[in-house]
């Protein structure tokens, strides 16, 4: 169905009707974007970003452009109704306002639906219709699909979604204060404001409401997953805190939202080093979920703290929660619950000293990774261990590769964690050689980076928001009375569907396990239960 859908759409519009309907090309370029990241294609999806992005930013040129025009049209009307304007003055003047609407009406002739001509009175409208529409189709069909804010709001969101998992950084942190900026604009619009509830919204506002506060969520929900990356601990609590207050605030046109709140909760604890409490909410928002592909992605999350935990107990809840997802990695749209399942498969075989086998599975999850996802995080993750298994294997040729290979891509996502797990490979490494130079120069490299990671965690620990994010209670919001309930939900507006699917927007890269927990590889006490 999806596939079909996205070619009947984008067979319409030719390079005319584009120009004419540019919300018909919007509108399939993010249908087509949408499915290529729901099936993981990340390098057939590059293109579809690339095109959205170019015409966004041609399309914010031209309104530009018209507003310019606009503004300085009716200077020029404003100017000319003064009744002591001299005659030379006023012809100047009159001249240069036809010179103006002629340029106005020839920049929107194009692009007004077929519109011809247009009425005197719209040009001091003009700025109001170019911010707003974004049609579909010409006349009489002339309908559009969403706002040109939420539309520009969801190319920035794609952009992000698209660079995150390959470390750019600098142009997802833009994108999303742009974004947020613009979405907290529109909401200011519909009189939500610091303090408003659910109760408290108009009715005519709710659909709108739910579209922009559905689209803020997804923003937050990436800046959480960004600083994390980075280890900036206590931005993403604050990112964290702002997804919280606004579901407390808005609880039944974001219950959707729960889930996703729950699982950063888990992300945030595991970055933290709270395993315990880590694994909880990733269970919570397991159970939160209909979605099988958030439940499985919730099951590995967990499975990878309970691993990161250590003991053996923890180690068969780990393998309790992984052979479910295991069993059926294959069934999924995509191959990131594969990928993730192999990962942590592969390291609790090595955790059970089952080395070949860890490495034949993380081997394949690697190779799947690199080709479809591009998710260097989890890339370098997977270097690691496996640098760690060509050491334990005593390959330590193939070690020293890995491992630098796996540094190189932590530094670009100043990702602390597995810098320093790397470090410590490295390390043992240089050890095993007799590189005592390289081990020394390593090993002050590492207590650098330790260091700096203590004190970011010490700034986590001591907020004020950090017990309550760990803490292993759910997010219950205030319940609503029956009426508010029915007022709340009446109508169309509560089913926000932008089609935008989960393996989309709840990508968060896997936690970096404790890297002092995972260089050792656990002999095991307990028997090598296999799945």
């Amino acid at each position: 169905m999806f596939p079909h859908s996205c070619q009947c759409v984008c067979l319409l519009p030719t390079p005319n009707q584009r120009q004419q309907c540019l919300g018909l090309f919007f509108y399939s370029e993010l249908l087509y974007t949408f499915y290529r990241l729901r099936i993981c294609d990340y390098k057939n999806a590059a293109q579809h970003v690339e095109k959205l992005d170019a015409a966004m930013k041609s399309d914010l040129q031209q309104v530009r452009h018209i507003q310019e025009l606009t503004t300085e049209l009716n200077a020029i009307s404003q100017s000319l109704s003064r009744s002591d304007l001299h005659n030379r003055e006023r012809s100047s003047l009159s001249e240069r306002q036809t010179q103006l609407q002629e340029q106005l009406r020839s920049v929107t002739r194009s692009s007004s639906s077929g519109k011809d001509s247009l009425e005197p009175s719209y040009f001091g409208n003009a700025r109001q219709a170019w911010e707003d529409k974004l049609e579909l189709a010409p006349p009489p069909i002339d309908g559009e699909w969403l706002p040109r804010s939420a539309v520009y709001a969801l190319i920035d969101l794609m952009v992000v979604i698209f660079g995150r998992p390959k470390g750019i950084f600098k142009e997802c942190g833009k994108r999303i204060q742009s974004g947020l900026h613009a979405i907290q604009g529109e909401l200011a619009k519909l009189g939500i404001t610091d303090g408003m509830r659910e109760v408290d919204l108009q009715h005519s506002a709710i659909w709108m409401a739910g579209l922009y506060l559905m689209l803020l969520m997804q923003f937050l929900e990436n800046k959480v997953a960004v600083e994390l990356t980075r280890s900036e601990f206590v931005e993403a609590q604050e990112a964290l805190v702002q997804m919280r207050n606004w579901f407390v605030r808005f609880p039944t046109i974001l219950q959707g939202c729960q889930s996703i709140i729950e699982m950063l909760r888990g992300h945030y604890a595991h970055s933290v080093g709270c395993f315990n409490e880590a694994a909880f909410h990733f269970i919570e928002a397991a159970k939160l979920t209909e979605s099988k592909s958030m439940q499985a992605m919730c099951q590995v999350y967990a499975a990878v703290s309970y691993i990161c935990i250590g003991d053996a107990e923890s180690s068969s809840q780990a393998l309790d929660l992984i052979g479910p997802v295991y069993r059926i990695m294959d069934s999924f749209c995509g191959v990131r619950e594969k990928t993730s399942v192999l990962f942590a498969y592969g390291l609790l075989l090595m955790k059970q000293h089952n080395l070949q086998d860890a490495r034949m599975r993380l081997a394949s999850g690697l190779q799947i990774t690199h080709s479809h996802l591009g998710n260097i995080q989890l890339v370098s993750q997977y270097l690691t261990i496996l640098g760690s298994l060509a050491l334990a294997l005593h390959d330590t040729g193939q070690a020293r590769e890995i491992l630098r290979s796996s540094l190189t891509l932590a530094k670009k996502l100043y990702d602390i964690p597995t810098q320093i797990w790397v470090l410590s490979v490295l390390t043992a490494l240089y050890q095993e050689l007799g590189e005592k130079g390289n081990e020394m120069e390593n090993s002050e490299y590492q207590r650098k980076k330790e260091d700096d990671l203590q004190k970011r965690l010490a700034d986590a620990h001591s907020s004020i928001h950090h017990i309550e994010l760990i803490d292993k209670v759910k997010i219950e919001a205030r319940q609503l009375h029956e009426l508010d309930i029915k007022r709340a939900i009446a109508g169309p507006s509560m089913r926000v569907n932008l089609d935008i699917p989960e393996s989309v927007g709840l990508s968060t890269p896997l936690p970096a396990p404790s890297s002092s927990r995972l260089v050792d590889i656990d002999t095991g006490r307990r028997g090598k239960k296999k799945i």
